[in-house]
């Protein structure tokens, strides 16, 4: 059963997005974060649900800048997902492409940052906050300088001495159940981010888009059943055609790995069949690979 929108806390994907659509909050968030002093941020509303219900995608990261024109893509991770690297490393091409298919010069490109604020930790050693950026693996003194930054926060953190308290409060905040969210954290930042979860829980036109992104959800997963079945039956006719033309072409004897390894890397199921009627016909082996 889905969980209702009043029930929801921040981790939530769909409530992180609304919340940090709010400019001050994102802005408030970047300083905790990184942490810099910022003015203010430009948050982008392009196929983004929480602006555009009309966008047939659901788009729950937050995409903005600041008046540096450094750039910011922030995302909600709840589960532990093994490709979480490589997904930042899409992220950051993602941005750059943008950027040059706008007409930017790549010697114009602003400094860039993915941040995956994570309900677990990613990588096991108890840190609130990893940052990583590219380095030489020969000397510690040369520095690539290509303005990219990827940045993991974990709410399970226990390194508390290490890192601003007022990363720590909004961070416990995040990891709180319903109930604890609730609480006093003794941060004003949290507060305000707690009267606008409120304020989101009672906006009804917000929750007509949290309805919508819930049916978008359910669509996708149904999509994704039935693509499975589909290419289930599919890889299941390529096997066993593929078995099938072995065992004719055996009655010329053993088959050389040359072949057997065409034969098992060859994905499309009509060419397999033309490749049956040709060794039902043949005199030999030798025949069968010239009329391939």
């Amino acid at each position: 059963m889905n969980t209702p929108l009043k029930d929801l806390t921040i981790k939530n994907n769909f409530m992180f997005a609304a919340v940090m659509s709010d400019e001050e909050n994102c802005k408030g968030f970047l300083e905790r974060a990184l942490p810099i002093k910022i003015e203010h941020v430009e948050i982008s509303t392009e196929k983004n649900i929480i602006y555009h219900p009309e966008y047939k995608g659901v788009r729950l990261d937050v995409y903005a800048k600041d008046e540096k024109n450094t750039r910011y893509n922030i995302e909600m991770q709840v589960l532990k997902q093994p490709d979480l690297g490589r997904r930042s490393r899409y992220y950051q091409s993602q941005m750059d492409m943008e950027l040059l298919a706008k007409g930017c010069e790549y010697i114009e490109l602003p400094d860039s940052y993915v941040i995956f604020l994570c309900d677990f930790d990613p990588f096991g050693e108890g840190k609130y906050r990893y940052t990583f950026r590219k380095s030489c693996e020969e000397t510690q003194k040369a520095s690539l300088k290509d303005g990219q930054c990827i940045m993991f926060l974990n709410t399970r953190g226990e390194n508390a001495e290490d890192v601003p308290k007022e990363l720590v409060s909004f961070l416990k905040f995040v990891h709180a159940d319903l109930k604890e969210s609730q609480e006093d954290f003794e941060d004003d930042y949290v507060r305000q981010v707690q009267k606008s979860v409120t304020h989101i829980k009672g906006n009804r036109k917000m929750e007509e888009k949290f309805m919508l992104l819930e049916e978008l959800l359910k669509d996708e997963r149904k999509e994704g059943i039935k693509e499975g079945i589909q290419k289930g039956l599919q890889e299941g006719q390529v096997k066993m055609a593929t078995e099938m033309l072995q065992m004719t072409l055996r009655k010329f004897g053993q088959l050389p790995n040359s072949l057997l390894k065409t034969l098992q890397e060859q994905e499309d199921i009509e060419i397999l069949k033309k490749w049956m009627q040709t060794a039902l016909t043949v005199q030999s082996l030798d025949e069968f690979i010239s009329k391939m």
